[in-house]
């Protein structure tokens, strides 16, 4: 297939992208950008929200790990799914009730100014390195596919990209991207079903038959069984309970769009059918991946990885597979980068520089600082996905989540000390000990050989930078005494 036909068809779903962007952006005030005016449907929000929540690096990543940990991804997603409930029935409700536009918001009235920038600014560094991380991944796929032939940088590329994503989320932002997103959930989830049966189709194989022969090569285990491994499942399924009560329910991507629905009831609705989708759609992602196995020996293909996917697509199913192929991981691509960037610059106006409350500016002013802002990210992501190339790491859905357990930890350890405590911080000191934690994490993962013997720390260092940052935060407050 010619790269002329494969840019074509992103071209046009582009197109199709901005249609959407320009339907929803009528008469987008601040309160629209922000919480899409609060009138977003719940059951919308939750097909959107998949897409977000799995991004590029499932889509391509957690197929290509198969060979390597097997279906052992399922133990932190079947922790996510509990956390999930936590959210519904613990953080929901206490966003909802404050009416909070930012959920920073709720660090800022309960623990003072200071951990409410702080939390601000964890979630910043959090989503947007988590972001680009993600988009480089993708950005990476689609110029292998199609510009490396016609000689385009890759700077280019992802300069394109991200003009492309900086034009359909800068005037509607939560109000475009939930409808946008439920357009990009469902042609990855399209995409994903197409080549398993594809797949399922070249080996011979029925779905009973393609799982048993999974098991018969040990690539269909799921649960880790060494204590000492940071893959035992305890380990993972702790891990995957706080990965998605920081990642989701203290980021504000994640919250803006449960907050942009009306009703409580609902928005704890979306949640918890995210859950149990989640939980099925990373099972055929899996899958997939025990597929994609033991397809390879068959063709004589020798790639791992991030690339084992892309190179069984373009290199060994048919054309229309391919054109789906790109137009699905564009699809995983857009949800994770144009939800962050929005809530990116959403924290930012309204937790840091509290445009909002600023009298002396009037909206057309707020407007213009919130696009300046949005367009500033915009290109903080490009430095960052350059970044991320020079790094190439051969497996980035490790990587995230390896990010993910040193950024969100201040973030669980903020809400947690406020949520389980009625202690007052004393003053200064909460960005110190928000950056103390993580520092100490690092010190303690990089020595855990001579710390713990065989002992080994997974993703449950998330959990151990909470419980940091927690004790901190103890230790520079004071009882309440009200």
């Amino acid at each position: 297939m010619t790269a002329g036909l494969l840019l074509a068809f992103v071209l046009g779903y582009f197109a199709l992208l901005l249609g959407v962007a320009w339907w929803t952006s009528r008469r987008a005030d601040d309160a629209a950008f922000f919480v899409g005016s609060r009138t977003s449907p719940w059951w919308l929000v939750a097909f959107g929200m998949i897409g977000t929540s799995l991004s590029g690096v499932t889509f391509v990543s957690v197929p290509g790990a198969v060979s390597l940990t097997q279906f052992g991804y399922l133990q932190v997603v079947l922790g996510q799914v509990l956390g999930y409930g936590l959210i519904a029935c613990v953080l929901l409700p206490l966003y909802h009730r404050m009416g909070l536009s930012s959920i920073y918001g709720y660090l800022d009235q309960r623990l003072g100014a200071q951990a409410g920038r702080t939390g601000a600014l964890a979630f910043v560094a959090s989503r947007t390195l988590g972001a680009t991380a993600r988009l480089y991944l993708v950005v990476a796929v689609l110029q292998d596919m199609i510009l490396a032939a016609w000689g385009v940088p890759f700077w280019l590329t992802a300069a394109v990209i991200l003009l492309m994503i900086l034009l359909y989320t800068v005037e509607g932002g939560v109000r475009t991207i939930v409808y946008t997103d439920t357009l990009q959930t469902a042609g990855m989830l399209l995409g994903l079903l197409v080549c398993t049966a594809f797949l399922l189709q070249r080996l011979g194989l029925s779905p009973l038959e393609g799982l048993a022969q999974m098991q018969a090569r040990g690539l269909a285990t799921v649960f880790g069984t060494d204590p000492l491994s940071a893959r035992w499942f305890p380990k993972q399924i702790i891990a995957g309970v706080f990965i998605a009560v920081a990642m989701t329910g203290m980021d504000q991507e994640m919250m803006q769009k449960s907050l942009s629905v009306r009703r409580l009831a609902d928005a704890q609705k979306n949640l918890l059918v995210l859950a149990v989708v989640m939980l099925v759609v990373v099972s055929v992602f899996l899958y997939l991946g025990g597929l994609l196995a033991l397809y390879a020996p068959t063709v004589d293909l020798h790639v791992a990885g991030d690339r084992l996917f892309p190179a069984v697509v373009l290199g060994h199913l048919p054309v229309a597979v391919q054109v789906l192929f790109v137009m699905a991981l564009v699809s995983a691509l857009f949800p994770s980068a144009d939800g962050a960037l929005t809530a990116l610059t959403s924290s930012t106006c309204i937790d840091l520089l509290r445009l909002p409350l600023r009298a002396d500016l009037d909206g057309a002013a707020r407007t213009r600082i919130r696009r300046c802002i949005h367009a500033g990210y915009s290109v903080l992501f490009m430095l960052l996905v350059l970044g991320f190339k020079a790094l190439d790491d051969p497996s980035m859905i490790g990587l995230t989540l390896k990010i993910a357990t040193y950024t969100y930890g201040p973030l669980l350890g903020l809400f947690g000390f406020g949520v389980l405590t009625r202690r007052r911080l004393r003053g200064g000191g909460v960005m110190a000990v928000a950056l103390a934690a993580p520092a100490l994490c690092w010190l303690i993962d990089a020595q855990q050989q001579r710390l713990f013997g065989g002992w080994q720390i997974g993703l449950e260092l998330l959990l151990l930078n909470g419980l940091l940052t927690f004790a901190g935060l103890w230790a520079i407050s004071r009882p309440d005494a009200r």
